[in-house]
């Protein structure tokens, strides 16, 4: 009898599939899951957040909106909402939402990496901005802003906006009130 011996312990980890994540578009039919995904992400509170009420007073650009998958599962989405400081053209990220069933896979980074480079190749605006947690933005790339400069409508806490700018002087010198895109 000829028997098949099991394979080890390292060699299943090695065989079984990565859970890499990927991004692409977000399309209508994602509409049900990026929705879900934000309630379960943000809860109620969301919709009293200031980042809200900027994302309520413009429009999202829905060709900038990307889906993270593992497998082919919806597992994150991101974002981007057009805005002007000061005449200068840029955009809001957020909101950045990775399912809790998916944490730790780098879907994340992976879709605020992948939507700031295509948002700034455009050539359109010439930032990035967020209101989010220093210690898992700066390391891609986000510098923190001068405190106060930024004008929210509604409160926010300062140390928590951040910028991403080929123009890195800019995090430093970005002043004024947060308005709609300006049309050249």
């Amino acid at each position: 009898m000829n028997t098949i011996p099991a394979p080890s312990a390292a060699a299943a980890v090695a065989s079984a599939p990565a859970r890499i994540p990927t991004v692409r578009p977000a399309t209508e039919a994602d509409d049900a899951f990026i929705d879900e995904l934000q309630a379960i992400a943000f809860g109620p509170g969301r919709f009293a957040r200031t980042a809200f009420r900027i994302r309520e007073r413009f429009p999202i650009d829905k060709s900038l909106s990307l889906i993270a998958e593992v497998d082919g599962t919806p597992c994150g989405s991101v974002w981007m909402t057009p805005i002007s400081i000061d005449g200068l053209n840029g955009y809001m990220l957020g909101p950045l939402a990775t399912h809790p069933n998916f944490r730790k896979l780098g879907a994340g980074k992976l879709l605020a990496r992948e939507v700031t480079k295509r948002t700034l190749a455009r050539g359109e605006g010439k930032f990035v901005m967020l209101v989010g947690d220093r210690d898992y933005y700066c390391p891609l790339g986000w510098e923190p802003t001068t405190p106060g400069n930024i004008e929210f409508p509604g409160p926010v806490d300062p140390t928590r906006v951040l910028l991403f700018a080929e123009d890195k002087s800019l995090a430093e010198t970005l002043s004024g009130p947060i308005s709609a895109w300006q049309d050249s």
